[in-house]
Order: structure tokens, then sequence, then C-alpha cells
């Protein structure tokens, strides 16, 4: 039996290299925490990590509310999955999730907290968990998911599955390399031409655009868009020949929307003059995605399903901030959703059940897909443990921009930084500042070492140096 025994939060401030700016939200700087729990697996006590930023206005775009009350909801909603994973013994990592899932869910719905924000706190558990339940068996989460040795029900999440296992829908080996998918935010400049004097960054990395595809050799690309149409045509007319005058015929896109529309109907008209207006047949040819264009109250409202409906020509649009409960894709799926993203802030078990429903879906030759996305997540932890799961979910292209927005691992303790470099050196290479970076070759991420370790990173973590918080 599987009983949580130990709870340690830890943090570490981090400012940005550059603003990042999504959605209604810009981000400066950001707190990173670090969530160590230690198990009792059937006698032998294990630790696990886990980690995540605490991103404003992410879980919640309410423009109105103080950065501080929405990172003190975070820390409440993390604190309380701690506390209602100490009440549970389970005989398997799936069954102690799924205890943690459906009590958090309740006291959110008593709190009228969303379901995205609150289970934000149950996968930073069920995290820590898959790391220490993997340490402790000596395994890897690749050959502990094939091998079903967390005991994932699978028909429990969606009916269609059961009776099945995730080695029946999920790939025998995940990808050993994949592509960085590099995020272009609203605010970012496009040439270094754009860059004011009191604005550059001089630590050694690429800042613009141009500067970025040359310096990482980069191939495929997550544009940000916000609904002003004159603004978004001029700015992706020009990354257009950007891609063109750099990559060729050699590059793909998606589009993230960033809940920018809550009229159903003004997105179709929207796209429409986009195509019209912006680049030709062979750039929109390279369209991945529309990445959750609606704003949460109406993208999963039946007027999506009539607009599907009427729209057969549409591009693939999949849901991410939708994605917040079990029944989430299903829901989406029925309203002609393409799929959903999966980033393990959202959940590691949800993700691997929704990989697996899509893979069965495109057995049944129905379009469906998943796409790797970002919480500009960032090593010695969070960042690997999510490409992990990216990988073992068959995703090949992943998003990636914590690299881009924070400098590598520079504000990080120097005990973390070397672990990094010793243990992963195919995805981290030293800067020329002296600390490590993540080294995107050819426009690619290679994963061997995070695929071989117990869940994302190997070694022994020294937190020692972060700032404690309670954790209760």
């Amino acid at each position: 039996m599987i009983k949580l025994q130990q709870a340690e939060l830890f943090s570490q401030p981090l400012k940005a290299r550059m603003p990042f700016r999504y959605g209604i939200a810009t981000m400066t700087e950001v707190t990173h925490v670090f969530l160590r729990l230690t198990f009792d697996f059937g006698g032998k006590l294990q630790s696990g990590v886990s980690a995540d930023h605490l991103p404003p206005k992410w879980f919640t775009k309410d423009p109105q509310r103080p950065l501080e009350e929405e990172i003190e909801e975070m820390l409440l909603v993390i604190r309380t999955a701690v506390a209602h994973a100490q009440q549970i013994t389970a005989a398997t990592p799936f069954a102690f999730w799924r205890a943690l899932y459906d009590a958090q869910s309740a006291w959110a719905k008593a709190q009228n907290l969303p379901p995205l924000l609150a289970q934000f706190g149950v996968t930073l558990v069920e995290r820590a968990l898959i790391d220490a339940f993997c340490r402790a068996n000596d395994t890897t989460f690749p050959a502990a998911l094939h091998e079903n040795r967390f005991g994932i029900d699978l028909g429990s999440i969606h009916a269609s599955l059961a009776g099945t296992q995730p080695a029946d829908w999920l790939p025998a080996q995940p990808p050993a390399q994949v592509f960085c998918r590099h995020t272009v935010g609203l605010s970012d400049a496009l040439t270094d031409e754009e860059i004011l004097a009191d604005e550059r960054v001089s630590d050694g990395l690429p800042q613009s655009l141009v500067a970025c595809i040359r310096f990482y050799g980069l191939r495929h690309f997550k544009l940000k868009i916000n609904g002003e149409a004159e603004r978004d045509q001029q700015r992706l007319a020009r990354m257009a020949q950007i891609f063109v005058a750099e990559c060729g015929d050699d590059f793909a896109y998606s589009l993230d929307g960033n809940e920018s529309f809550h009229e159903v109907g003004v997105f179709r008209d929207y796209v429409t003059k986009l195509r019209a207006t912006v680049g030709d047949a062979a750039f929109w040819s390279k369209l991945l995605f529309i990445e959750q264009p609606w704003h949460r109250k109406v993208a999963l409202s039946p007027a999506i399903g009539e607009l599907a409906a009427a729209w057969p020509d549409r591009p693939p649009v999949i849901i991410d901030e939708s994605d917040a409960e079990i029944a989430s894709l299903p829901t989406a799926l029925a309203l002609g959703y393409a799929g959903t993203s999966h980033k393990n802030c959202k959940g590691v078990f949800k993700g691997a059940a929704n990989a697996c429903l899509l893979a069965q879906r495109r057995g049944e030759g129905k379009s469906s897909m998943m796409s790797g996305e970002d919480l500009s997540n960032v090593a010695p932890v969070a960042m690997p443990q999510d490409l992990v799961a990216q990988a073992c979910f068959g995703i090949t292209s992943v998003e990636r921009n914590g690299h881009h927005y924070f400098a590598g691992l520079g504000q990080f303790p120097a005990a973390l930084q070397t672990l990094m470099l010793t243990q992963h050196g195919d995805l981290f290479i030293q800067s020329e500042a002296g600390w490590p970076r993540l080294d995107v070759r050819a426009g690619h991420l290679e994963l061997g070492t995070v695929l071989r370790a117990p869940f994302g990173y190997a070694g022994e973590l020294d937190l020692s140096a972060l700032d404690r918080l309670t954790v209760s």
C-alpha cells in the first residue's frame, strides 16, 4: 500500500530575461516551486520531487485580480492537495491519484474554484508520487507506463478504453528526439533591429525570432495571436516572410489564440481574413493546428458544435485551458475539436488516458491529435518530467519556451546546475556565461538521458539552498 509520510515545499524566485506576453498577461518574474514528498511503499520509504511555475493569469484569466492574490491561491491548491493526500492509502499510484483527484474536486466545487486551478495542486502531488514510485522500484517512467506498473485503469477515465492497457495505444518506444517548437510571444521582437537599446539582453543567448532561428536551427514554431485582426495580420505576414527566408520550405507552425475570442462566430471570420491576407497556400499548408482560440466560458458550449458543422474546411482546432477535467476531451471531440494539448500541469495520468483515447480514434479513421505545449517550464525537474511524458505519449513537436524567457539555470543554486550538466549532457550545455542552457540542435531536443532517468531527471536533488515554504 502507498501512504504519504512527509511533505516539503520550496521556492525559487525567477526573473525573465525579457517580458513574455501571452494573452492578457505579461510575465517579467515568477515563483518556481518544488514539492518533495516521501511515500511509504509497503515498508520502503522513498522521496520524489515535482516542480512548476506559479504562472500569473493562466489558471484563472481574470484581468482584475491582483497577482499576489493569484499566487496565494495557487499555493492554497497545492497545500490542500497535500492535505488530502495525507489522508489516502492506495494500492497503486493510479488509485492514489484518482482518490486525490476526487477529493480535490469536491473541495474545489465547494470553494467555487475552477477545476484547472484545483487540479494543478493534484498533479504536483501526482508527479512527485510517480518520481518516488519509479525510484522505489528501480524503473523508469517509460517502462512503468508501458508495463502499466502504475495500475492505470483507462476504462475508469474513458469508457471506450475499458479492458485495454496503455501499451495497446502508446508507442512501444518513445521518440528519443523531438522538435523544439519555439514560442513567439505577442511582444517578442522579430528581428534584432527592432530591439531597443535599453531592452537588449546581453547573456549570450538570442533574443529576436531571426536570431533564435539561426542560433538553434529552429523549424517548428508556436505563434501567439490575440484576435486583433489588423495587428495579427501584419505580424503573421512578417513571420511568414521570415520563415521562408530562414527555413525555406522546411518549417511548420501552430497558432495559439490564448482564449482571445469570446464570441464563437467571430473566430471563423477572423480565420477567413487571415487566410486571405497572410502568406499563400504554401504557408497555410504548414499550419499544424490552432490552440484554444475561444475563451473557456464558451469553448465547450453547443455553439461550437454548430459552428463546426457549418465550417467543413476549418483548420484543426484543439483545446488547452478548457482541458480541465476528465470529461473535457470527450466533450470537445463531440463538438468537433481535433484534440487537446498535453502539459504536465494538467495531469500525467489524465494526459496518458487522453493520448490513448485519441490513438483509439485514429485507429477508427477519425482525425485526432495531441499537441505538446508548455508552461514556460524550466529544469531541473519540471521541464525534463514534461518532456518524458510528451515523448511517451508519442508527441514529436513540443513547445518549449522556458529556455527563451529565462536564462537557463543561471538563477538556480550551483548544485542543481551541476546536476543537469553531469546527468543530462545531451539536453544541456554550458553557456558562455557559465550556467547550463538547453541545447537545442538543428531545431531538436535529445531525450536519451531523460528517458533513462526514473522520471525526467537523474541523480539526487539538493534543494537545501532554496527558500522553504510552509506546506500546511
